[in-house]
């Protein structure tokens, strides 16, 4: 393992990766700590070369850039190696020269919070800790239940009584215990604060967890991969917690530092107008570790959040690459859900169609578009976890199913349209 030490996002201060290191004692939860490696040692191990050659397309390909000892026991579930697809249709919807879609759908749990919850348990495993928890609007959750069942660690779940019944139905069926919060997902990780501090659990929480950005990280190294190492000129992701983003980020910074591209991309946050805490403190400059919350409300519950846990990294991933941050609507988010899948065969679930629905108010008009040729769009989720939402995509687009009687007539003037 290459991990030498921890580093503060705000205050610098450095820390040894002992087990139960969180975040930086003098700034608290706001203070997120950053895991840095020895990247000359890694370069002397695993280029472009080497990874061409390795049959493993899984995320663990790049073992040595994950905080994570060899060895360690993992889920049996694979995890990565999702496609990324070209779309020209909506290359040409949109007007940039090429489009891909990273399809993080197809993931065991169907969202990209897999990449995160497969090194968390790995951590725990290594720390030897026999219960793992985690609060979640549910894709967090269903990826740590998930996992967990194939290595048989237990995993305690704290989401909100909100959350859709097709997630919280994913977490029982894999065998975690659930916790239905009432109140919205920062009462849920209040809640589940709590329970670390007064059982011992390893704790996975998004923003909390030094080690879940460097699983999702990965998604970003995949992309570059899957590109031939020639970076996009952009990448466009969907932001609640902040912690995606801030992976991606990470991604793209340890590919540069190790010569394996040569440039940076821009990276584009989009949140929902109801949820737009970094947004807002971007457009009006203000401090992230000083702003107050927000009380979000959207239907994408994937990208809501009061407070971004991850928020200095998630702004550092938008400000330090030249990108910007997207406002949409929760009605451009469900409209971008049948738009998306019926172009591309992807299938969105909200917060993942908000990154969508943000490349398309770029292209409207959007200034920050001037010079882009080869975007990447980063698909988070599959429809199927929020089917009441994609419902209401779907009324609001104008499709519906034919209804038809059997008989020998049924079929006369029928008329199909694409």
């Amino acid at each position: 393992m290459f991990l030498t030490g921890l580093g503060c996002t705000v205050c610098q201060g450095e820390y040894r990766p002992e087990p139960s290191r969180y975040v930086c004692d003098r700034c608290g939860e706001v203070g997120t700590l950053d895991a840095r490696y020895d990247y000359p040692a890694i370069s002397r191990v695993v280029d472009p070369d080497t990874l061409a050659t390795n049959p493993d397309n899984s995320m663990w390909r790049y073992l040595p850039l994950i905080p994570v000892e060899e060895g360690t026991r993992v889920s049996s579930l694979v995890v990565g190696g999702t496609p990324l697809i070209r779309s020209d249709r909506l290359a040409s919807d949109f007007g940039v020269r090429e489009l891909w879609v990273k399809d993080e759908g197809r993931q065991p749990t169907a969202s990209l919070k897999d990449r995160a919850s497969a090194v968390a348990l790995a951590r725990a495993a290594m720390e030897k800790a026999p219960v793992i928890t985690t609060a979640s609007t549910g894709n967090a959750a269903a990826a740590l239940a998930g996992l967990a069942s194939g290595t048989g660690q237990s995993a305690v779940i704290f989401v909100p009584e909100s959350a859709p019944e097709a997630k919280v139905a994913q977490l029982l069926a894999y065998g975690a215990t659930v916790c239905l919060v009432e109140g919205n997902y920062d009462s849920a990780v209040r809640l589940c604060q709590e329970a670390v501090a007064r059982f011992g659990w390893y704790n996975r929480n998004t923003g909390i967890n030094p080690y879940v950005g460097e699983g999702k990280k990965t998604v970003a190294l995949e992309i570059l991969e899957q590109l031939g190492w020639s970076a996009p000129d952009a990448i466009f992701v969907s932001v609640g917690d902040g912690s995606i983003i801030g992976g991606v980020h990470k991604g793209l910074k340890d590919a540069l530092t190790l010569g394996w591209i040569d440039r940076m991309p821009r990276i584009f946050g989009v949140q929902s107008s109801g949820s737009a805490f970094l947004a807002q403190a971007w457009s009006d400059q203000e401090d992230v570790v000083t702003k107050k919350s927000i009380a979000a409300q959207t239907r994408a519950d994937s990208i809501s959040a009061d407070l971004p846990r991850d928020r200095v990294k998630a702004m550092a991933a938008v400000t330090e690459t030249g990108g910007e941050w997207i406002v949409v609507t929760d009605d451009r988010i469900l409209e971008m859900i049948p738009y998306v899948s019926a172009r591309t065969g992807v299938f969105p679930e909200p917060a993942a169609a908000a990154a969508f629905a943000g490349l398309a108010k770029a292209a409207a008009g959007f200034s920050g578009m001037d010079g882009l040729g080869r975007v990447v769009v980063i698909s988070t989720g599959s429809g199927l976890k929020d089917i009441k939402s994609v419902m209401a995509g779907l009324d609001r687009s104008g499709a519906e199913a034919l209804h038809i009687k059997p008989g020998p007539t049924a079929l006369d003037g029928l008329e199909l349209s694409k």
